[in-house]
């Protein structure tokens, strides 16, 4: 299966576990590949706004080019969302890590698996918090 195949299954997963909640959910087409920026997923329930970039990986770290994340934060910001990232390690739940808990690097940002499993939220823990 091609990786992006793998995103867009992975993508509609998570729309999935969204609606099965009574979250209003959306995969944005073209995510990362238009001039402007724009999240993989929309999600809201009438009093919050989520805007989810979400990542599969098998290695114990996970980058992201700093770019990614400031398209993403930029969104949030004019969309009135929150940003998430949504990251899930081989054979592991999804975990949703808040954009300010990734280790900024030289190039961009950073998460260890170690470190997405204390920070990182489950997706009921997620759609729990209050705004």
């Amino acid at each position: 299966m091609s990786l992006k195949r793998k995103g867009i299954q992975a993508e509609r997963e998570i729309i999935h576990m969204l609606w099965e909640r009574g979250w209003a959910a959306l995969r944005v087409a073209g995510s990362g590949s238009m001039q402007f920026p724009s999240p993989d997923i929309l999600a809201g329930n009438r009093l919050r706004v989520l805007a989810i970039e979400c990542k599969v990986s098998r290695n114990d770290k996970k980058y992201f080019l700093k770019d990614e994340i400031k398209q993403l934060n930029n969104f949030s910001s004019y969309f009135g969302a929150e940003s998430w990232v949504a990251l899930k390690y081989y054979r592991e739940e999804w975990r949703f890590i808040n954009t300010e808990d990734l280790r900024e690097t030289k190039r961009g940002y950073c998460i260890s698996k170690d470190v997405a499993k204390i920070k990182g939220l489950l997706i009921d823990e997620l759609l729990q918090l209050s705004k």
